[in-house]
């Protein structure tokens, strides 16, 4: 029932399991269906494989780890970590390297039959969450960007190298890691966070974006016009306004209160979400009491995707907006990868509530129907903003 994948690069095929290392596809056991893992690895194709760290939604072995077993899981974790500082210090690229090959397999064996172990003790204990199917789809969605590398170039950035601070900047991004390593479980509330040795695209200053360039010949963005507002408001059963949300907050949410700029009525739109005490929009349209009624209780929110977090109540209308927001941006990059599954276009990059796809000349004509797939949502159709560049810095809107 139990087995390890030994790396987790597609091309780095082996398993654990039954007291051994298989690295031959037909030394595995007749099928993998319906066994159950620790972690998704990109060469275990099979649907109905169970994986353990989903289950436990992020946690950590040691934090599912039962306790006969903490003593001697510290014993191995610290001689893990000392097998990766001596490749470290050998200057070792994991990226180019299956780790079976770099460490003894005496050690793996015994490691590996620790964590199938551990692995069991959380399929007999822990239930599976209803936000299990989603982490999954967006789990293998994210690996396969984390083996994409950015086309990282100073054509047309001539301007970055003008100031010393600016090209210390820029050379650092050049000099560094091209791929994105994206963590689904780096902040509470499911917003993409990334892990330490990722390109920064989620933190680097904007100027620098210049230097992402698309493989293929355009950069195409989408994201939601005012897409926290939105999300309130269909959470809340209202219909979606057509146009811009904020222009439309001015004429039927602040109409007698002397706010006439989408900016002002944008800012207090937030002042709401973020300040419990914020009194700057009446609650007829954007009602915190029944946000709270049908999302939050027993110190928790439960979103539509069956997100649980643990959160106090004055945070708790923040962390259902902020989630359920992205956990729709996350579940539409999915929708697309999958339609783009045998084109040369591709999701680049997801930078909080946008997409950004990489896309050739001879396959503009998708944009519509990404454009669809991207604003029709779990919760309604959103306004979506598109925008189109031949950098990641100089991205302008497009209209079709």
């Amino acid at each position: 029932m139990y087995f390890q994948a030994l790396d987790d690069k597609k091309e780095c095929v082996g398993i654990y399991h039954d007291g051994r290392l298989n690295f031959d596809e037909g030394t595995f056991p007749d099928s993998l269906a319906n066994m159950r893992t620790w972690r998704y690895s990109g060469f275990l194709q099979d649907e109905s494989i169970e994986y353990g760290w989903f289950r436990a939604v992020g946690k950590t072995l040691k934090e599912c780890c039962p306790e006969h077993l903490i003593e001697e899981l510290t014993r191995f974790e610290k001689k893990m970590n000392a097998y990766k500082k001596s490749f470290e210090i050998a200057k070792i690229n994991f990226r180019d390297h299956c780790f079976f090959d770099l460490v003894p397999h005496d050690f793996l064996v015994s490691f590996l039959e620790m964590k199938n172990q551990i692995t069991q003790h959380v399929f007999e204990n822990y239930e599976k969450p209803v936000i299990y199917d989603h982490l999954v789809a967006v789990e293998k969605l994210l690996y396969k960007m984390r083996y994409q590398n950015l086309n990282l170039n100073t054509q047309d950035a001539r301007g970055l190298f003008t100031s010393s601070r600016s090209r210390q900047a820029a050379q650092k991004l050049l000099n560094g890691p091209k791929h994105i390593d994206y963590n689904i479980f780096g902040t509470r509330t499911g917003r993409l966070s990334t892990y330490p040795g990722s390109f920064p695209i989620l933190t680097m200053q904007k100027d620098l974006r210049a230097l992402v360039k698309p493989q293929n010949d355009w950069f195409i963005s989408l994201d939601y016009n005012g897409a926290e507002a939105r999300t309130v408001l269909s959470l809340l059963g209202e219909k979606q306004p057509p146009g811009d949300v904020h222009e439309w907050n001015v004429m039927n949410v602040f109409k007698d209160k002397g706010v006439e700029s989408r900016e002002s009525a944008k800012t207090f739109f937030f002042s709401w979400l973020y300040n419990p005490d914020s009194n700057k929009i009446e609650e007829s349209l954007y009602d915190r009491d029944a946000l709270l009624d049908k999302y939050y209780s027993d110190g928790h929110i439960e979103t539509v995707f069956g997100r649980k977090i643990e959160v106090d109540a004055y945070k708790a209308v923040n962390y259902i907006v902020q989630s359920t927001t992205a956990d729709l941006v996350n579940d539409r990059a999915v929708a697309i990868d999958k339609f783009l599954e045998d084109k040369r276009s591709f999701v680049s990059h997801i930078v909080h509530d946008e997409i950004v796809l990489d896309i050739p000349d001879e396959e503009r004509y998708l944009i519509p129907e990404i454009k669809d797939i991207f604003s029709n949502n779990k919760l309604d159709k959103f306004v979506t903003n598109l925008k189109a560049g031949k950098d990641y810095m100089d991205i302008g809107v497009l209209n079709l």
